[in-house]
């Protein structure tokens, strides 16, 4: 709907400020599930457990999903989010962690080394190697593939939060799969909303000077062109009532700050998507057409037989005339 008086979506008018950060306090409000740490049997783990009224919380959360428009839902059923939960948490960390479900409402899961990139964004301690590491991780991430979600799995909740680095290892991790998208979004819609969220926790932290040094390093280790294009197509501030969610994952960084860093960013990927084209380009020029890798086909003379034949020509008597003669017998 559009208010022709003052040129704004009616939405916008219906939802002052006040009201939006009074949404988004309930909504983070709502504890859908509790954590905590515990030592068991020589190993620290991280017991989440469903709370009583989680079902509900993520009934309500759902509900303002559908409205404002975000293809995410929190996995209101206890028994489909334990499954999912240990699932992915295996599915990427199962090398050396494993998660278990222990209980009708708890899922224990071994605790990460190191700590996520929240973190270290606002000691001030977040590097590119880390980024780049998240970007990789993300990347590899989106190449599993699960029947809940059909090509490509996603993560719905790609905050920095839930990047795990280990330093030791230079290595990112991802935990916290209690949201998910929609299976009818297509996987790249889906890649591209995870980098999206990933980069709205970095847009109002990040100081002007590192941002686009910062965000290019992330995709450039994610290194996929046709999701990249479709995250430029996203680089944009919402209206009505998707601006509450967008609020919460900018930490309310001013609209017009995300604005000027988004419109950095879309050229930034914009002379990337250049280099690339120009790139391929210049290696096409380059390439020769190869002689050794052709197809043959029954008949086809081979390069020695050419030779030979070009050889009888120019040695013959008259054009078309071989130097040796056929024999008969």
């Amino acid at each position: 709907m559009f208010d022709f008086r003052n040129g704004k979506p009616l939405m916008d008018r219906l939802i002052p400020d006040g009201l939006s950060h009074a949404a988004t306090s309930f909504v983070e409000s709502l504890k859908i599930n509790s954590i905590t740490e515990k030592v068991r049997r020589d190993r620290q783990v991280v017991i989440k457990r469903r709370n009583v009224y989680g079902e509900r919380g993520a009934d309500l959360i759902n509900f303002y999903f559908r409205a404002a428009g975000i293809p995410i839902r929190y996995l209101r059923d206890v028994r489909e989010w334990r499954r999912w939960e240990a699932r992915c948490f295996q599915m990427f960390n199962g090398d050396r962690f494993r998660a278990t479900v222990t209980n009708n409402r708890t899922v224990t899961l071994d605790k990460l080394p190191g700590d996520n990139l929240w973190e270290h964004m606002n000691r001030g301690t977040l590097t590119l190697r880390m980024l780049k590491a998240a970007g990789s991780e993300y990347r590899r991430a989106h190449h599993f593939k699960t029947k809940e979600l059909g090509n490509g799995w996603s993560h719905g909740d790609a905050s920095m939060t839930n990047v795990i680095y280990d330093e030791k290892a230079h290595r990112a991790r991802l935990i916290n799969f209690e949201i998910r998208h929609e299976k009818s979004l297509p996987a790249s819609a889906r890649h591209a909303d995870d980098l999206l969220v990933f980069l709205l926790d970095m847009v109002g932290r990040i100081l002007n000077r590192q941002w686009l040094s910062f965000a290019i390093c992330f995709l450039r280790a994610y290194n996929d062109a046709a999701v990249i294009r479709e995250l430029k197509k996203r680089l944009v501030v919402p209206s009505g009532l998707a601006l509450i969610w967008w609020n919460v994952r900018t930490n309310f960084t001013a609209s017009a700050k995300v604005k000027r860093r988004f419109q950095a960013l879309g050229r930034a990927i914009g002379k990337l998507e250049l280099h690339r084209t120009l790139a391929i380009d210049s290696a096409r020029k380059r390439r020769r057409p190869s002689i050794s890798c052709q197809r043959t086909r029954p008949g086809m003379p081979t390069i020695k037989s050419r030779k030979r034949a070009s050889k009888d020509m120019a040695k013959a008597v008259s054009p078309g005339m071989p130097r040796r003669l056929p024999t008969t017998r």
